[in-house]
């Protein structure tokens, strides 16, 4: 242990400096990516007043910044480990998950989605499409059990009704509180698979 005379730990500072460091850049990306930016680690380390090398030790790119500062967006899926073998539960779990997702970073994504939509624009990493890759896990079991099914199609369906995009069109156009939007999207999405489990 480093203590100096006046008994402060040298140890324990510098851990808290780290700390406070680490959630600079953190809240720095999570203002930029509220306002539509979609920024790099320089930028980032920009806004929080952090030189380049510093933050390039704690992240060593964007995908690593961004996974910290939105956890979920590093996972290849939303099921805990102990989640049922039924596929219908699973989907219902991962769709609870998804939208609990979707609220709480509804700023960032709605930000993400406005800078897709500009012509030309490349896509914003928060546009990268691992909700389906989240959906694909979920209905990871029907591979064995309905080999004729296009999981990934089925996966792209179900996005296709339980995303940003329809949450801001049923809270902006369609006047539902956000709570209602979730109850909708996630029955639209549950439709999309028993329908699909219906057809052959």
């Amino acid at each position: 242990m480093d203590v100096t005379a006046n008994g402060y730990n040298d140890s324990t500072g510098r851990t808290r400096q780290k700390a406070r460091t680490r959630e600079a850049l953190i809240q720095a990306l999570q203002t930029l990516l509220q306002s539509g930016a979609d920024p790099s680690v320089a930028q980032v380390a920009e806004a929080a007043g952090i030189s380049r090398t510093t933050a390039y030790r704690y992240f060593p790119d964007q995908q690593a910044l961004l996974h910290a500062a939105l956890p979920e967006t590093g996972l290849a899926t939303l099921l805990p480990a102990d989640a049922p073998a039924d596929p219908a539960a699973r989907l219902a779990q991962a769709l609870d998950a998804h939208l609990t997702f979707l609220r709480r970073w509804e700023p960032q994504l709605r930000a993400a989605l406005r800078a897709s939509l500009v012509p030309g624009a490349a896509q914003p990493t928060l546009r990268s499409g691992r909700a389906v890759t989240w959906f694909e896990s979920a209905l990871s079991p029907l591979a064995a059990q309905r080999p004729e099914l296009d999981l990934h199609q089925l996966a792209l369906r179900l996005r296709s009704v339980a995303g940003i995009e329809p949450y801001v069109w049923l809270t902006g156009v369609g006047g539902l509180s956000p709570d209602q939007a979730c109850e909708f999207m996630s029955a639209n999405a549950l439709a999309v698979f028993a329908d699909a489990l219906g057809s052959d």
